[in-house]
């Protein structure tokens, strides 16, 4: 099967998610959760790849191996939050406990008035997010993300609630509308989610410093804020098991303008930063991590991908902080 994320295929046909998706609506999230140990098991048996990867991240987080059994821990994780994402996207936000750090951060950017990208990962759930409607419902959410992944899953959820759906941002359209997308969000003030930890296809990659090995960052989140002129925000919301998250936000840059003279340098700077950041929230959870495939070790098109020296990348990035 592919090493790369995207060519991964989706577990289950969309009439087994359609079906399942409003079975955990009508009995409710306590009930729902009593499938979450059958689900996670089937998961564990027969998704060998992610199964290997697990085992592959949790040795590297925990600086030993991982048993099978804390693999198995994952995978329940990683299903938890799929059952939330059902809940929060039909906004039954009462049923959760989010604790929230640096709001006050995200507030001085919005304030502003030009719009903020939100810089997340594929770590615990970056749909938490939407818990801010209750405390902004003035703020328009943008995400960016590609319709073409877990087609199924994703139409599924989306159609539980159609203005959220709407305001998604296809990162598969033509670069010319994605582009006009994010622009038009940007002037009228609004959150841009974007994932920074996977690149697609092609995207440029910077090779930096991450647990201990080199691993591909994309570069394209900093392209967009440098072209968008908009600050950058950390998001990482983590899972804590019951009905808790913890949402955090962290200025990543007031501003993120690349000089044309030093751009290539600047990119892996950031890409290096990032890269620390996320390295810091994830190893608060590290069962939190859902890029469950080779992370490190994925193919990269060597057109696309730089190594940057971890020294004088590191100094740069303290020296910024």
């Amino acid at each position: 099967m592919s090493e790369d994320w995207s060519e991964r295929p989706e577990i289950g046909t969309r009439g087994i998610i359609t079906f399942s998706v409003a079975l955990v609506r009508r009995v409710g999230r306590s009930a729902a959760r009593c499938l979450l140990a059958p689900a996670s098991l089937y998961f564990f048996l027969s998704r060998g790849p992610e199964r290997r990867a697990s085992r592959a991240f949790l040795s590297r987080a925990f600086g030993r191996p991982a048993h099978w059994w804390e693999v198995l821990r994952h995978h329940y994780i990683y299903s938890a939050t799929i059952l939330d994402r059902a809940f929060l996207l039909s906004e039954s936000f009462r049923r959760f406990d989010v604790r929230i750090e640096g709001l006050d951060q995200l507030h001085a950017q919005m304030d502003r008035g030009r719009g903020v990208l939100l810089l997340g990962a594929h770590v615990g759930s970056f749909e938490i997010l939407r818990t801010l409607g209750e405390q902004r419902p003035d703020v328009r959410i943008c995400v960016v993300m590609d319709r073409k992944q877990t087609p199924g899953l994703n139409e599924t959820l989306h159609a539980l609630n159609p203005s959220i759906a709407a305001n998604i941002i296809d990162a598969g359209a033509d670069p010319a509308e994605l582009a006009l997308a994010m622009h038009t969000a940007a002037r009228e003030g609004a959150l841009i989610g974007l994932l920074g930890d996977r690149a697609r296809p092609g995207e440029g990659l910077r090779e930096v410093e991450f647990f201990g090995a080199r691993a591909g960052f994309p570069v394209a989140p900093y392209l967009i804020a440098s072209l968008l002129d908009v600050p950058v925000v950390l998001c990482i919301g983590l899972y804590r098991g019951g009905n808790r998250y913890d949402l955090y936000f962290e200025t990543f840059a007031d501003e993120l303008r690349l000089q044309r003279a030093t751009r290539e340098r600047e990119l892996g700077q950031w890409a290096q930063r990032y890269a620390a950041r996320l390295e810091h929230y994830t190893r608060l959870a590290p069962y939190n991590w859902f890029n469950l495939y080779d992370f490190w070790h994925r193919r990269t098109d060597p057109g696309t991908a730089r190594r940057e020296p971890v020294a004088g990348v590191r100094a740069d990035v303290r020296a910024d902080a």
